[in-house]
């Protein structure tokens, strides 16, 4: 607090009005002012003055509209939670038509299995098979995480070119590590030396784009141990798993308000770990959990939160085009 008594600091204006604007009522803003030194007098005439304010006023017509969207989101996880749908559902034989209606346009999660079977991939997949058929080709990998908490949302500062030998190398003797990883943002897919490679892959069959251009898909390798930390995308995405398990957590589109929000897509919880104290609103989202297999496919929902943890030596290829008249459906960024 500023040690004039006879004003506030900039820092405690900003935060009352951000909390009047909010619905914190005004006995609730004035017991923190006091508790933090504040003079009663003087945090009473503040909370006047800011309830009078017209930018309050206005921030205060734009929080009830937020409380109302809260309010909505809160009863599509009410919904949600009725449907029946707290797993991670996981389903074989589902056709492509069951699967836009159900899934893709139902929001939903899902785990297939099945759509796999003639991959190449599936048969050929090794770290020995990398480093014979593909050593000499350069790729760029993520490296230093372990340094770096933020380190997905800054990826410039992790930037390596390696050989691919040297990668698999590194992945073979490292053992358990989130210390380096490559990532759909290295976009290796596109490099020319990995063609050979994009061939071990197919389309789901019905559900996404037969062309298969290298701009459609994305490889993702690693060590058992590597994690993506709770984040959403902005278009729906399938994750085909060809080497090694992942343990996955979802949480809903619809509960953004539970998950505390940073760095535009990313969330401020530990999901492995959620700190309860700091965050106490994760304790009521809605956790779906499983494990991802070699051999099928997550269906992602377009602003679902998800966490990943490699359990293996793990290789995964992603899918964002879908096989639609209208193309993939992109969640909108406010600027």
């Amino acid at each position: 607090m500023n040690r004039d008594d006879s004003r506030l600091a900039l820092e405690w204006h900003t935060w009352l009005a951000e909390n009047l604007a909010l619905g914190v009522s005004t006995e609730d803003a004035q017991r923190v002012l006091v508790d933090a030194g504040v003079e009663a007098s003087l945090a009473q005439r503040e909370i006047a003055a800011a309830q009078a304010h017209p930018y309050v006023v206005a921030a205060r017509r734009i929080g009830r509209r937020y409380e109302w969207l809260e309010a909505l989101a809160d009863l599509y996880a009410e919904l949600h939670r009725q449907s029946g749908a707290v797993t991670l559902e996981k389903r074989r034989g589902v056709s492509p038509a069951e699967f836009f209606t159900r899934y893709y346009f139902g929001h939903r999660p899902v785990v297939l299995q099945g759509f796999m079977e003639d991959w190449p991939a599936m048969r050929r997949w090794s770290l020995a098979d990398f480093r014979e058929r593909f050593g000499d080709v350069e790729v760029e990998i993520m490296s230093g995480r372990d340094t770096n908490p933020d380190h997905a949302s800054q990826p410039d500062k992790h930037r390596q070119v390696v050989t691919l030998r040297d990668y698999v190398q590194r992945v073979e003797t490292d053992g358990e590590t989130n210390d380096f990883y490559m990532v759909p943002r290295n976009e290796n897919w596109k490099r020319d030396g990995l063609a050979r490679l994009r061939e071990d892959i197919r389309a789901p069959a019905g559900i996404i784009d037969p062309e298969l251009r290298p701009d459609m898909t994305t490889l993702l390798l690693g060590p058992p141990g590597t994690v993506t930390p709770l984040h959403h995308d902005n278009m729906n995405v399938l994750l085909g798993q060809v080497m090694g398990r992942k343990h996955v957590r979802l949480v809903p589109s619809f509960q953004r308000h539970l998950v505390y929000p940073r760095h535009g897509t990313f969330s401020a919880v530990d999901a492995a770990s959620p700190d309860a104290a700091r965050f106490p609103l994760y304790g009521e989202a809605t956790v779906l959990e499983g494990v991802v297999e070699p051999g099928e496919l997550l269906f992602l929902p377009v602003g679902w939160w998800h966490w990943v943890r490699a359990l293996d030596v793990s290789a995964t290829v992603t899918f964002h085009h879908f096989q639609l008249p209208g193309g993939n459906t992109h969640l909108r960024t406010p600027q």
